[in-house]
């Protein structure tokens, strides 16, 4: 009777621990910061989108995010429990902190914050792209920011015309960063879906604008911006691919900029550069790469592959020097695009993080 009473015990006790954790677990993945699945008239037109099927949105062609035979949630463990040599800098990574709020209106610069973040002046409207200046991932501990890269603040933005979101991964779209730039954001520009998030959080829904691939907007005259394929996935819970992911081209009067978003390589580089010639400026992933995400990140074989079928005449890479998601060196995306230059006969600019470029300088 005695064994029998313990085990009853043990089971209770066991039953209240699963009960504690899944009740925690549903507590965190309720935050704020997780936004919302899209829901109401949003998901009806998400249902109608040609790139959406059997319940999630899908790329151009098949698409295995992990090939390797571990999974997402193995892989990351692993990357936690066993870091390889190399993954942070030794010294501060390079930066200046520059006055941003007194850019001059004439100017067309760009300004890159390190990871996929970045301003751009054109025309005397201010765009700021994936904007991560507070948490890169939902707990603090994660995704820390090197020394010397986290010097930007969300108060250190201008007022911005444009907040132009990739896809809302973590690391490209940071709750925090958004929410304090709120009041100082006059119109939001996202893939489908992405809206969901802002207007859970309390953006003005006529001022989101959200579009599916080979869609455009005209925010303001002359300011052409259109949404176009790019190889990934979305998600920033435990459901994936119910938003979608994007790269964008921006069309100014002075420039046309392609913006690419995170991407595996695919045809898609080829028939943008096609469809829109004369790209002054592409913008591309090249870092937190790995083989067993070959099909959703820009591996280094191809970064200069897809910056030529683009046929842009200058190059800008992103997605490094901040963060370290993958088990390469901190600096390997930096040699990558050197290389990419000798190999390609590319016109690459190397920024440092924080430093004005002048995109006017020929």
């Amino acid at each position: 009777m005695k064994i029998k009473n313990r085990w009853y015990m043990v089971a209770g006790l066991i039953i209240g621990i699963v009960i504690v954790l899944g009740v925690a677990v549903v507590a965190f993945i309720n935050q704020p910061a997780f936004g919302r699945l899209p829901q109401g008239e949003r998901l009806e037109k998400i249902e109608h989108s040609p790139h959406y099927k059997n319940g999630e949105f899908q790329n151009i062609h098949p698409t295995t995010l992990m090939t390797s035979d571990k999974g997402r949630l193995r892989s990351m463990w692993d990357f936690l429990i066993s870091r390889p040599d190399g993954l942070n800098p030794d010294v501060p990574v390079p930066a200046i902190k520059s006055d941003l709020k007194n850019l001059g209106d004439d100017s067309n610069v760009m300004v890159w914050f390190g990871h996929s973040s970045y301003l751009l002046q054109l025309s005397g409207k201010r765009i700021l792209v994936d904007p991560v200046f507070c948490m890169a991932s939902p707990v603090s501990f994660v995704n820390k920011p090197f020394k010397g890269t986290d010097i930007y603040k969300p108060e250190d933005m201008p007022d911005i015309d444009y907040l132009v979101i990739s896809h809302d991964h973590w690391d490209h779209l940071d709750y925090q960063t958004v929410i304090r730039l709120k009041d100082r954001i006059r119109k939001v520009i996202c893939p489908l879906g992405v809206g969901e998030h802002f207007e859970y959080w309390g953006f003005d829904k006529g001022n989101i604008i959200e579009l599916d691939w080979y869609e455009s907007a005209l925010p303001d005259e002359n300011f052409t911006v259109r949404c176009l394929p790019a190889r990934h996935f979305s998600g920033r819970g435990l459901t994936s691919n119910k938003t979608l992911w994007a790269s964008f081209l921006l069309e100014t009067p002075s420039y046309k900029i392609y913006m690419g978003g995170d991407s595996g390589y695919d045809t898609h580089f080829e028939e943008i550069g096609k469809q829109y010639p004369d790209i002054d400026l592409a913008i591309l992933e090249n870092g937190q790469y790995n083989e067993g995400w070959r099909n959703i990140h820009t591996m280094p074989q191809y970064l200069g592959q897809a910056a030529k079928d683009l046929k842009a005449r200058k190059v800008v890479t992103v997605h490094h020097s901040k963060y370290a998601l993958a088990r390469h060196r901190w600096d390997e995306p930096l040699k990558n695009e050197i290389e990419m230059v000798k190999e390609n006969s590319l016109e690459l600019i190397v920024p440092v993080i924080g430093q004005v470029m002048n995109l006017d300088n020929k």
